[in-house]
């Protein structure tokens, strides 16, 4: 189990070895606001283990203040993007600005929607390269299906350090009041029906689900092939002048 703290990291363990007290679960500590410690838990998994059979990304925060990581990152571009290496309404004009993508002259919702683009992005370009139609499947050098989940509006602690206008908290005030809002578990399902479920199909693969595991609404940029390749060469320039990615 990966958690950026390993206090509540241990403490979801017993919780969930309470329900399964057969359950083996090592935690690793990663936490997306500094990149060397993902570095660390992906060598300490490669040391540990010889497959990955499901993995789902979901640390996040969304719409915080402006703030650049030890790393040199806006925190958001942080801890959603680079760590991985959700289309909605708030992507960027343009898409990802690669000449400053902190974006410190924009909102604080510019800077999420930029984020989440990247990582419906950055899906895709997994599932081009790896996936069951790609290359590297019909060589015989095995496959990875990939999704990109946006469950809706979830009864979380992601909104803690979110900064948005007051009209936005009415319209999620408003929609929580209709019962739109999900609890954490309902929340978690289109996630393990993606990484889990026996129906979940090869096609499906690259897909970007919304709420109980239904194909959603792409904006253009979130279809741009284009941009995720420029994506994709800027974020493996970055990782690889770090040193958190070998040199190709």
């Amino acid at each position: 189990m990966g958690a950026r703290s390993p206090s509540k990291g241990f403490a979801a363990i017993t919780s969930i070895k309470s329900f399964y007290p057969q359950a083996h679960i090592t935690l690793l500590e990663m936490d997306h606001l500094s990149l060397s410690t993902v570095v660390s838990a992906a060598t300490l998994f490669l040391s540990k283990e010889a497959s990955l059979y499901g993995l789902i990304n979901n640390a996040g925060i969304m719409a915080i203040p402006f703030e650049i990581t030890k790393d040199g990152y806006e925190a958001q571009c942080t801890s959603e993007t680079l760590p991985f290496g959700s289309a909605t309404s708030l992507h960027r004009k343009g898409g990802v600005d690669f000449s400053d993508t902190s974006l410190p002259r924009d909102g604080n919702l510019t800077r999420y929607g930029q984020s989440k683009l990247a990582n419906v992005l950055h899906a895709k370009t997994l599932n081009r390269l790896y996936g069951p139609a790609s290359p590297n499947c019909e060589s015989g050098k095995g496959e990875i299906w990939t999704a990109v989940v946006h469950p809706g509006l979830v009864a979380t602690q992601l909104a803690v350090r979110a900064q948005t206008a007051a009209v936005w908290k009415l319209i999620i005030a408003g929609y929580s009041a209709l019962g739109g809002m999900a609890d954490a578990d309902s929340g978690s399902w289109t996630s393990v029906f993606c990484a889990a479920s026996s129906e979940m199909r090869e096609e499906q693969s690259g897909t970007y689900f919304q709420r109980m595991a239904e194909a959603g609404w792409q904006s253009g940029m979130a279809k741009d092939m284009v941009l995720a390749a420029k994506l994709e060469e800027w974020t493996r320039e970055e990782m690889e002048n770090e040193g958190w990615m070998e040199t190709t």
